[in-house]
């Protein structure tokens, strides 16, 4: 890619095309969500209008849990990729690797080399020509249009120096797929088949998953929404806080520019920061059972060193 191209307005340079749309982008953003929410509701028609299917008060309540346990175990993977192994920010164990691999994955983020490459250029060129997702150029491409159209030089860019030295990362980079369709597909079935089998409730089972898949698809949206536009623009603070609740403190955006080399981004005292920001309490957890170390807080966030 030469400094003409890399420096010019991405919105403009990368054709809007069929060519170029990236259809694993586009299901992880769009088509995927959508099934999420028509089966839903599917559900919940076919449930009220035929006499053999049976719903449940429960079965709300239970679907909102579903949804939430969904959005936190999604963050507990961009968490840790975005404010470890993006911006170098501590240390994990092999085996929390594993653990925010597999978040990662249900996540649908795809390969890491290719985050951490785009949110490298994001940093280097933020809020002007060559970012990859300048608010300037559109609120909508800064939110998905940036994803579901792409450059080819972009995948092409080998992965960072800084974490090729981790076996983890190249293991579910090389086997992304196949990971993504053993745990959205593969899984999936083996459940409904189990259900069946011991004589449970399919529709139950279809609303979870409906659930799970929705809860994913608020947190995909809230972290694109959160950082790469509203963090970036002015916004009330309401939005900006509950952003911050589906996102797990990412959308704390204000500071991170200045000090991304961090992993909490709200300060350490208070159980209210701990609860929002609670993609650093599980950093700060995971510290804690020695799977990770050398964490860094930025100085206005730890209290000892303010």
């Amino acid at each position: 890619m030469n400094l003409e191209h890399e420096i010019s307005l991405r919105s403009q340079t990368i054709r809007r095309t069929w060519s170029t749309l990236d259809w694993t982008s586009m299901f992880s953003a769009v088509i995927y969500p959508a099934l999420g929410v028509v089966g839903l509701i599917a559900a919940v028609a076919f449930g009220l209008a035929l006499d053999g299917l049976t719903l449940k008060w429960w079965y709300a309540p239970l679907a909102i849990l579903v949804t939430a346990i969904s959005v936190v175990v999604c963050n507990q993977g961009i968490g840790p990729l975005h404010r470890v192994w993006q911006h170098r920010a501590g240390e994990l164990k092999w085996p929390a690797q594993i653990i925010v691999g597999i978040n990662c994955i249900i996540a649908m983020q795809g390969k890491v080399k290719d985050w951490v490459n785009y949110h490298a250029q994001h940093h280097r060129l933020s809020d002007q020509p060559g970012d990859p997702h300048n608010p300037a150029e559109g609120k909508f491409w800064a939110w998905i249009g940036w994803i579901i159209w792409r450059d080819k030089d972009d995948m092409d860019r080998p992965m960072a120096r800084w974490i090729e030295r981790t076996p983890v990362v190249h293991f579910f980079d090389k086997f992304h797929m196949s990971l993504s369709l053993a745990i959205h597909l593969i899984a999936p079935a083996i459940v409904y088949l189990s259900v069946w089998a011991l004589g449970g409730s399919l529709i139950l089972t279809f609303i979870l998953h409906a659930a799970a898949v929705i809860g994913r698809a608020l947190q995909f949206h809230a972290t694109t929404l959160g950082v790469n536009v509203v963090g970036h623009l002015e916004a009330p603070r309401w939005l900006v806080w509950t952003l911050a609740v589906l996102t797990g403190g990412e959308a704390f955006h204000a500071h991170h520019h200045d000090f991304p080399k961090s992993v909490l981004h709200l300060p350490k005292r208070g159980l209210l920061n701990r609860l929002v920001d609670y993609n650093g309490t599980f950093l700060l957890i995971l510290r804690k059972l020695r799977l990770a170390d050398r964490l860094e807080v930025a100085p206005q966030f730890d209290e000892a060193k303010a």
